[in-house]
């Protein structure tokens, strides 16, 4: 895990509700593994052939990674556009690399981030 935990926590109790207000960035909405409670987690998202991609600054040990992978789908509103996502999995900073876009701005080096999460866009 790249950043310490205590850091994910005050980002969730006190930035993301800011960001959620905001309504700039993308959001994620997904269910509680163990509550059945919906969340939103505003983050970056980045558009990959058939899905997307999501850096995993805190690791995959994230909540909200958590809940994704016990579902095994998301939704996420981006560009006000909603779009169902499936078949989460984990990549490695090699995979997402030569998969993003070359405009999408990677962690910096020192966070040492190694996980990524692709999802891929359900085709309707």
């Amino acid at each position: 895990m790249a950043m310490p935990r205590w850091v994910a926590r005050v980002n969730k109790k006190v930035f993301n509700p800011i960001e959620l207000r905001k309504g700039v960035r993308p959001v994620l909405t997904h269910v509680g593994r163990s509550s059945g409670r919906t969340y939103r987690t505003p983050l970056d998202a980045h558009q990959v052939d058939n899905g997307y991609l999501f850096i995993l600054v805190y690791g995959s040990g994230s909540d909200w990674v958590q809940n994704i992978m016990a579902s095994g789908t998301a939704s996420l509103r981006i560009d006000g556009k909603e779009i169902d996502l499936t078949s989460p999995r984990l990549v490695t900073k090699e995979i997402a690399e030569s998969q993003m876009p070359s405009t999408a701005k990677l962690p910096p080096k020192f966070l040492r981030v190694t996980e990524f999460l692709r999802m891929d866009t359900r085709l309707q």
